[in-house]
């Protein structure tokens, strides 16, 4: 049988952990991101504020696990429901006139 792995709706424990810890609450900053610059971003944030060693070695390891493209396409679908919503009021302003 196999074991469900996912988290709180997430890939895993560590895609849904980053996007909490790093880019949840910053929709707009993100939501041209690419997976690729979410990455990278992460991985300097950690180089950046720890020293070298075990530590550092164990959270860039953490990295190696999350979903990068979900992460991406989440705030890409969001930003597609936002345009959505604001689309559908635009027409609804200008059919009330």
């Amino acid at each position: 049988m196999k074991t469900d792995t996912t988290y709180n709706g997430w890939t895993n424990y560590e895609t849904w952990r980053v996007n909490l810890e790093l880019f949840n609450g910053d929709d707009e900053a993100w939501r041209h991101g690419s997976s690729d610059g979410m990455r990278e971003f992460a991985e300097l944030l950690i180089e950046e504020s720890t020293d070298e060693g075990i530590g550092r070695d164990y959270a860039l390891a953490f990295l190696q696990k999350v979903d990068w493209q979900e992460i991406a396409e989440h705030y890409q679908q969001d930003e597609e429901e936002e345009e959505s919503i604001l689309g559908q009021h635009a027409y609804v302003h200008n059919y009330n006139g």
